[in-house]
């Protein structure tokens, strides 16, 4: 578990810094083309398909609550970093789609945040996943978070509303104010509702992983379960695929939760990366399930 420190091994050095910049986003592609958008001919095509059902029946039944953690001293939101220990071969992998303070207006001038490519080879390898959205993202791309969120296969946690920092230092991040971390939480999950985003959890992952007990405390009456990992993927502003690949199925223990990313842009590999690291991890005996039920099985 990862409580009131964020050293260890939360981010991959080299990338760190930059993690906390322009990540973002993942769906189908709801705006026109524009300066900095790859071209029909030069992006490769994807076909749509229709979102399979889950291998495994989800956890909980469709309709219930999602599950949290008890809170911890003090009324503070518990942290999880990983699921049981217990042997048994489950894997959570997670998509972080960040949109950050100023990316709104790089959006507009035609900058993409998305990877319709990645979320339809989920959906065609039927991979459970838990995607961490930023509320300026659902803003921006409504329609990807509506089919995000739509689909039994993913659920939609909370990656605050425009990716600030919640402690400092933290990688250079705008600042949240301690008294203003509850609103920024809730701001998120209301541009969710706004976006029309049904499956939502009450799950939170702090920006950069940067937390505190303070700050545990001050977002504790959200009543949501902050995530963290305990994988670190390495797409992040990755060249290749394969030490993004090899980086996962190395790294992954029973009840691991995988941080990754879902943009076209800032992390370009990952697609490529997931078209290896299931049939491996499926070969090694894992089953894919997403954050909630970690949660469930604990």
């Amino acid at each position: 578990m990862i409580h009131s420190s964020r050293a260890r091994r939360v981010l991959a050095p080299a990338a760190a810094a930059l993690l906390c910049g322009a990540l973002a986003a993942c769906g189908a592609d709801d705006s026109p083309a524009g300066p900095g958008k790859p071209s029909a001919a030069s992006a490769p095509a994807v076909k749509p398909t229709a979102p399979p059902a889950p291998t495994a029946p989800a956890t909980p039944a469709a309709g219930s609550p999602a599950p949290t953690l008890p809170p911890g001293p003090g009324g503070a939101a518990p942290v999880l970093s990983h699921g049981k220990r217990d042997g048994g071969k489950r894997v959570a992998l997670t998509f972080d789609a960040d949109m950050t303070a100023d990316q709104d207006k790089r959006a507009a001038r035609g900058e993409r945040f998305d990877n319709p490519q990645l979320i339809a080879t989920l959906r065609r390898l039927k991979v459970p996943a838990t995607v961490f959205m930023t509320g300026k993202w659902a803003e921006q791309y409504p329609a990807q978070a509506r089919s995000i969120g739509g689909d039994p296969l993913f659920e939609v946690a909370n990656h605050s509303y425009a990716h600030h920092a919640f402690s400092t230092p933290c990688y250079k991040l705008p600042t949240v104010p301690l008294k203003g971390a509850r609103a920024d939480v809730e701001r998120a999950f209301d541009a969710f509702r706004r976006a029309g985003v049904k499956n939502t959890v009450p799950y939170f992952r702090f920006p950069g992983g940067c937390h505190n007990d303070a700050v545990l405390r001050a977002i504790g009456p959200t009543k949501a379960t902050a995530v963290q990992w305990d994988v670190v993927s390495g797409d992040a502003f990755a060249k290749q695929a394969d030490p993004v690949a090899e980086a996962v199925l190395s790294q992954v223990k029973p009840g691991s939760v995988v941080v990754m990313h879902c943009t076209r842009s800032a992390a370009p590999v990952t697609e490529e990366a997931i078209r290896r690291i299931v049939p491996g991890l499926r070969a090694k005996g894992y089953e894919f399930v997403r954050v909630s039920e970690l949660i469930a099985g604990r």
